[in-house]
């Protein structure tokens, strides 16, 4: 059994992630660590776990005989948690936040998309989780980086559920705001938009198109809705090809013929695509669950590749009905 820990245990991404170890049939959950909860029970700040576990939350780093470690704290607090706390080296880590994304002679963590880097995950100690636009986003696009074929402008809509702002209320994220509205936010520079560009360019030389990304908060919970077009030469069964063959080994990729919607991939680990051509442009569509997908079961996708079990294990999730 692999033996789990979590840092920053009170949080959407934390609660799934809590979820998807307590279930997977290769994990024993040891403890999970808040500042904020310690104490508590689980249950009391995840009450979709009534029932399903006694454990506490604890604000002790005891890492015991720990073999992965999980960090869901917010963006900047990774970097400064590992400078102050001694991490035993033989411990991995699948860090969710977005310190460790970018390359750079300061660190040794493979980014995480498993479509993309998964030979490179398999032998990893330190995985850098990516982020949820930055997920759905790149599926979206890496077929046609991987064949040289983005050489226009792209454009991107995007639309997030409110549970990607995390747990915390502020003024875009409360129902009452949010709750048959909708707003465009970070428009052009939206945070993302580096981890992006920096796996188009570990797969494409010479690439200088501008993605124009217009991220857009959503009136529902959870799920990220992406639809991107660009002008190409290529006909839709050559698209459609190239998307079939880059995915191909990828199992939470799915390739679809009709015009999907969000619904169905709500609360799975799925990411659908979908393409049509329209003239000169094609329009590719691409939805996951941003907190599963997009954090908390990517990382255990992750998790499992690290540890040489099957990529699907404790992921089987089923959509919600309509």
């Amino acid at each position: 059994m692999i033996k789990a820990g979590i840092i920053g245990g009170a949080g959407y991404t934390a609660g799934e992630l809590i979820r998807l170890l307590l279930n997977h049939p290769q994990v024993n959950l040891k403890y999970i660590h808040s500042n904020s909860q310690a104490g508590k029970l689980i249950s009391d700040i995840h009450t979709d776990l009534v029932g399903e576990t006694w454990l506490s939350f604890t604000n002790d780093y005891d890492f015991g005989d720990l073999d992965v470690l999980f960090l869901c704290m917010g963006h900047g607090k990774s970097k400064t948690f590992l400078e102050k706390i001694d991490v035993p080296n033989h411990i991995k880590i699948v860090d969710l936040s977005r310190d460790f994304r970018i390359k750079n002679d300061e660190h040794d963590y493979i980014y995480g998309l498993p479509e993309l880097n998964k030979t490179a995950i398999k032998t990893a100690t330190k995985i850098a989780n990516p982020g949820c636009f930055a997920t759905a986003i790149q599926l979206a696009l890496l077929p046609l980086a991987a064949n040289q074929q983005l050489n226009n402008d792209l454009h991107i809509h995007g639309i997030t559920g409110s549970t990607g702002a995390g747990q915390q209320p502020s003024g875009t994220t409360h129902f009452s705001w949010r709750n048959n509205n909708v707003s465009i936010y970070k428009a052009f520079k939206h945070q993302h938009l580096e981890e992006i560009n920096q796996s188009i360019n570990q797969l494409q030389t010479n690439t200088e198109q501008t993605i124009n990304f217009l991220p857009i908060r959503g009136n529902f919970a959870r799920g990220i809705f992406i639809s991107a077009y660009l002008k190409t030469d290529l006909t839709l069964d050559q698209v459609q090809h190239l998307f079939s063959d880059f995915y191909k080994d990828a199992p939470f990729v799915i390739l679809s013929e009709k015009n999907p919607n969000l619904k169905q991939v709500t609360n799975t680990n799925k990411c659908i695509l979908y393409v049509e051509k329209h003239e000169d442009k094609i329009l590719i569509v691409s939805m996951i669950d941003n907190l599963l997908k997009g954090a908390s079961g990517q990382a255990v996708q992750n998790m499992n590749l690290m540890f040489g079990l099957k990529e699907t294990a404790g992921l089987a999730l089923k959509a919600v009905a309509f």
